[in-house]
């Protein structure tokens, strides 16, 4: 038995060693914020005292994030609420609420990818910078090549919706929306990704190449009465 132990053990340090050790995460910060929520001015819905919520400046979050290990050669990021309610039915009625515990779902809000590995932020405004019903065009930038945001689906149905969407949580949502801002180090300039793609084919085409990632989140309600 304790040759057995001997053995098994010289195979796990030899393993060990020949497994190169993982980067440690990226560290994602945010330009500006209110402690943990999310400015009105980086959203797409404000709250206002009548109406509920009205259009928003929109300006796409100010984010930096430490350099990637040696061999990040690109950089691509991504921004989801996964708690969007899933009856959109539900939204904005004055004689409605839904439930903190209503069934939830993930939306979209920014995708960019092939971002120099010279570039370590991203200034506010930089990939949206006021409301826009058809948002910003399905192309390659000097800071990287926008995909679909949610707005858009995963098709061209709804058209082509490129850039940053900032949150506009529905106003009688009784859970405080969450938004994650993740940063992932890749080992290749340019991922291999359609014309037309979300966040869903960016994990996809980055499968094995991904050197490290950071995520970041921040809250944001247009209902005071709302709760994480």
């Amino acid at each position: 038995m304790k040759t057995m132990l001997k053995v098994l053990n010289a195979i796990a340090i030899t393993a060990a060693a020949a497994t190169p050790a993982l980067s440690a995460d990226l560290k994602v910060t945010f330009a500006k914020s209110n402690g943990r929520m999310l400015l009105p001015e980086n959203a797409s819905c404000i709250a206002t005292g009548s109406d509920k919520s009205a259009p928003g400046p929109n300006k796409s979050l100010g984010v930096s994030w430490s350099k990637g290990p040696e061999g990040t050669r690109s950089y691509a990021v991504t921004m989801v609420d996964p708690d969007v309610p899933t009856d959109f039915s539900l939204f904005n009625k004055a004689d409605k609420t839904i439930p903190k515990d209503f069934k939830r779902m993930e939306f979209v809000h920014w995708v960019l990818v092939d971002i120099p590995a010279s570039r370590t932020s991203l200034a506010e405004g930089t990939d949206g910078d006021g409301p826009s019903s058809g948002g910003l065009p399905l192309e390659r930038t000097a800071y990287g090549r926008r995909g679909q945001n949610g707005a858009g689906g995963g098709n061209l149905r709804n058209g082509p919706h490129g850039g940053y969407m900032g949150a506009c949580p529905p106003w009688n949502d009784e859970r405080i929306h969450s938004y994650h801002v993740t940063v992932y180090a890749l080992d290749v300039d340019q991922l291999k990704l359609p014309d037309l793609f979300t966040r869903a084919d960016l994990i996809a085409a980055a499968k094995g190449h991904i050197l490290a990632s950071g995520s970041q989140e921040l809250f944001y309600t247009l209902n005071a009465k709302a709760e994480k």
